[in-house]
């Protein structure tokens, strides 16, 4: 027994990778990243912070909608994990959705404000009412009632996405805006292209009580590009891997193709692309280029926004053709792409931990971001809820795919589906393995689900 404690003990205080197998270093990467939306939200209402320090006391004040989103589906897998109880799991969920519904947090035709002042709920600052992030806080309120089904839970949650005026939204135009205010109304940019509104149409157009037509979907812009031996629908300019991950988070595209296209596959070949950029962008000579970069390499590697030196950042790969890197690196964008390439994604996690365990790792795991072409050595002393969430609930998909079983039983996700024109390529059951075999001639090896 007391062996037991000792090898548990090891491994939550920075055991070396190499004396973890993969399970229990994705266990000790998920459950030090769950604790961010637990230790980090405010137990009488529910809102969680949009960043926290990971490596100081210091409290942020502003809770952002789409932290909640994630929280939400972060909690309930941790109650599945044994990490809470099922009484802590039900309260703080059922809290927060209260709040939501019943106030402080106040709605415009079933939209909320971007982020929120955690003790009140009230605006923060003059941000916008953001249907991304809506469809985010909506995605995991969802989920926690299929979690909890036949509990109030679900039915706070069914009412809170009936409400979404998915019509409103759009301005009378075919596409969802993505914001409003009350000083300017609604802004300029619309979801009509591919990116991480995919998550979006799907709520919209599976919406029981003000549904999108399916044109909101089939008329986007989808721009393909190669790099690296990858073809690929992409997200212009930069391509941050991001936006292929959060769909994926909740939505189970696995067996799903719609004309020709598995959405899967996709996000899989972006994440390669962009593991390559890495490597293709790898400083390992004495010339100190502006395009190359000493952090980048086979096993660190991934661009997305986040955290970097001159602040909040929207990095990114080819293809696309509007580069933004400057050898800063995301742990999230491994960790959040392990659901498509989990050779490359434990090896990097790994790496990075048993390297720079010291520099980057605090209390709620990996931080945002880090730098070694900065001088001194640069990295973010904070976590944000988006990044915590992809890489939670990325890893949990990988290891059990439980987000996707729970999130696909709600008729609403397949009724939008099957509007859409997503038909199934297989049989409905989780495959005995996926074969992931690069268009680069590398085997990646066969991932058993």
């Amino acid at each position: 027994m007391a062996l037991l404690f000792f090898i548990g003990l090891s491994i939550l205080s920075g055991f070396p990778a190499q004396g973890m197998t993969d399970e229990e270093f994705l266990d000790m990467v998920q459950e030090e990243t769950f604790w961010f939306f637990w230790d980090e939200a405010n137990p009488s209402n529910g809102l969680i912070q949009d960043r926290a320090t990971n490596f100081t006391s210091h409290a942020y004040d502003c809770a952002s909608i789409a932290s909640v989103g994630f929280g939400l589906t972060a909690i309930c897998v941790a109650h599945s994990r044994g990490w809470i109880s099922y009484n802590e799991a039900y309260n703080r969920i059922l809290t927060t959705l209260k709040t939501f519904r019943n106030g402080p947090v106040q709605d415009v035709n079933g939209f909320f404000y971007h982020y929120l002042d955690m003790d009140t709920g009230a605006r923060y600052g003059s941000c916008e009412v953001s249907s991304i992030d809506t469809a985010l806080f909506l995605a995991g309120a969802l989920f926690a009632g299929q979690y909890f089904k036949g509990t109030e839970i679900e039915t706070i949650a069914d009412e809170l996405y009936r409400a979404a005026d998915w019509e409103w939204m759009s301005n009378s135009t075919k596409f969802v805006n993505m914001s409003w205010t009350p000083e300017s109304f609604f802004g300029t940019s619309y979801w009509d292209s591919f990116n991480e509104g995919v998550l979006l149409d799907v709520l919209a157009i599976g919406s029981p009580t003000h549904p999108k037509n399916v044109d909101c979907w089939s008329d986007m812009q989808r721009l393909s590009g190669s790099y690296g031996g990858y073809t690929l629908i992409y997200c212009s300019p930069n391509n941050p891997l991001f936006v292929h991950q959060y769909p994926h988070i909740w939505i189970d595209f696995r067996r799903k193709q719609y004309n020709t296209i598995n959405y899967f596959e996709n996000s899989r070949k972006a994440t390669l692309a962009n593991r390559q950029f890495c490597i293709n962008h790898q400083d390992d000579t004495e010339d100190d280029s502006d395009d190359y970069y000493t952090t980048y390499s086979s096993k660190c590697w991934g661009l997305t926004s986040g955290d970097g030196p001159s602040g909040y950042t929207a990095y990114g790969a080819e293809p696309g053709g509007g580069l933004n890197d400057d050898g800063t690196v995301q742990p999230t964008a491994s960790a959040g792409s392990i659901m498509f390439t989990p050779e490359e994604s434990i090896e990097a996690l790994k790496y990075m931990y048993e390297n720079y365990k010291d520099f980057i790792w605090g209390k709620y795991g990996f931080c945002d971001g880090f730098n070694l072409d900065r001088a001194p050595d640069w990295k973010s002393e904070d976590v944000i809820g988006i990044s915590q969430g992809a890489t939670m609930l990325g890893i949990e998909n990988y290891r059990t795919g439980m987000v996707w079983d729970i999130f696909m039983q709600i008729p609403y996700i397949s009724d939008a589906l099957n509007k859409m024109g997503f038909s199934d390529t297989g049989d409905n059951t989780r495959p005995e393995k996926i074969d992931l075999k690069s268009e680069a001639g590398s085997n990646t090896g066969d991932v058993w689900y």
